[in-house]
């Protein structure tokens, strides 16, 4: 007997690209029937402004706190990327963000078959997931996979927010770019070389002063 879906998963990704810091990997599980009025504007993170990422993040906990969706971001960091390559951590991290999900629904046990994952880009779920479909700007398509690429874009930004007063990280003012590679970045680290925060292995082409 086929099991009806119930409820829909959203994935994607942030800061796939930039020289410093985590990448971070949004799951969000909804009901299959959730009322996208509780939270409006959600979007492609990139498309909204970072003052509507944090409306719609800290709506989204609300809704978390009132057992009407869940979420998980997971940060593989910038020495996991190194070790074992962005491709590899990124899907560990997206495993262990659905297992996270699947876990934390009150109302019960999901079965694969109840669930329908919907991914952004080229990423794939577990093949016990056989529901589910890899849609290309799938962010901005789909309000679950918009959903995931918020909660990972405000997670990260707010970490690398964090560190940046770190003694050791001030000199590369990660509040403003992010960890990206803009030249005020890029001349941080000619100038004063990489921190424990840098991806050792996106870093290659920049040469010390």
């Amino acid at each position: 007997m086929i099991k009806k879906i119930k409820y829909i998963i959203g994935i994607d990704e942030a800061g796939r690209g930039p020289l410093a810091g985590p990448v971070s990997v949004g799951v969000v599980l909804i009901p299959h029937d959730f009322d996208w009025d509780l939270i409006p504007g959600v979007n492609d993170s990139k498309k909204l402004s970072a003052k509507k990422r944090e409306v719609i993040f800290k709506r989204a906990l609300e809704l978390v706190a009132a057992g009407e969706l869940w979420y998980s971001v997971q940060m593989p960091t910038a020495k996991q990327i190194d070790t074992k390559g962005i491709s590899v951590v990124i899907r560990a991290a997206m495993e262990k963000g659905l297992r996270e999900v699947m876990a934390e629904n009150p109302r019960g046990p999901l079965g694969f078959r109840e669930v329908m994952v919907k991914l952004d880009g080229s990423l794939y779920a577990p093949a016990e997931f056989v529901h589910q479909e890899t849609i290309i700007k799938g962010d901005a398509k789909e309000k679950v996979i918009g959903l995931a690429s918020i909660m990972a874009k405000v997670t990260r930004d707010r970490y690398m927010e964090k560190i940046t007063n770190k003694p050791t990280l001030q000199v590369y003012n990660f509040a403003q770019h992010k960890g990206y590679g803009t030249l005020v970045h890029r001349t941080a680290i000619a100038k004063h070389g990489l921190s424990l925060e840098h991806r050792v292995s996106y870093c290659k082409n920049i040469k010390l002063l």
